[in-house]
């Protein structure tokens, strides 16, 4: 249960603290502005809190530039004309009228993606139905890649689940042997799925993103940072961010 918010100036930089019956410290940097944020068990003092914040300061910097200088794709009115990606490729979006009641999505030679709706329906509704065409194909994947991925990382893999996230393209309990994966992985190229998903296995041998970590994921994906540059390097989907 969160106890506290308060917000801070380190380096100039706003940070928002929130208290709250946890063991440890966690700092993190959001989109798309850069909004730091650092939770803190409750007892922690502000100094401590301080401490902590400008010791990492160098890197809260690389994340926010970052985050300014990666493409970001103007809000997507769903029409005729708009450039909507799907593993990695851009496509020229065609809206046709259904020949019944059900919507569906094509594409045709790498450039054009078809989708049939039914007619008068709102961009609401495009959307969605858009969305449920890319959650199909990204649950289609999955399997395989789990199958490939398990008996090289050597874990197994309970659960997994794919839904919008806005500040991760994956996450998984250890515990649970559980792994969610951003829908939004869709629209990325083949080997940036790939990438996360491994990322997310290897969690569950190490949870945090320390030296181990590292290690483990260069044994297993050796080009896993080539990977990662990519998918940071993609265009990012437009989103209305409320925190």
């Amino acid at each position: 249960m969160i106890t506290e918010r308060q917000q801070i100036i380190v380096g100039g930089i706003p940070v928002e603290v929130v208290r709250k019956e946890i063991k440890n410290l966690h700092l993190a940097v959001y989109p798309p502005g850069g909004r730091v944020r650092i939770a803190v068990p409750s007892w922690v003092r502000n100094e401590t809190v301080r401490l902590a914040v400008v010791s990492r300061l160098g890197w809260i910097r690389r994340q926010q530039a970052r985050f300014d200088e990666q493409v970001r794709q103007s809000e997507r009115e769903m029409v005729t004309g708009e450039t909507h990606f799907f593993q990695g490729r851009p496509y020229r979006l065609v809206v046709m009228a259904a020949q019944n009641r059900r919507a569906e999505v094509r594409t045709r030679n790498d450039r054009r993606m078809e989708l049939r709706v039914p007619r008068g329906l709102p961009a609401h509704g495009r959307r969605l139905a858009l969305n449920r065409w890319y959650r199909q194909e990204l649950r289609r994947r999955i399997p395989a890649l789990i199958a490939k991925w398990e008996p090289i990382v050597g874990v197994s893999v309970a659960e997994w689940r794919i839904r919008r996230m806005r500040t991760r393209w994956g996450t998984c309990n250890p515990a649970a042997r559980r792994v969610w994966l951003n829908l939004e992985l869709a629209k990325k190229q083949p080997s940036a799925v790939e990438f996360v998903l491994v990322h997310e296995m290897v969690h569950m041998m190490e949870r945090r993103h320390n030296a181990r970590f590292q290690s483990l994921l260069d044994g297993f994906m050796p080009n896993w940072r080539q990977h990662r540059e990519w998918l940071n390097q993609a265009p990012l989907a437009h989103e209305t961010w409320r925190y």
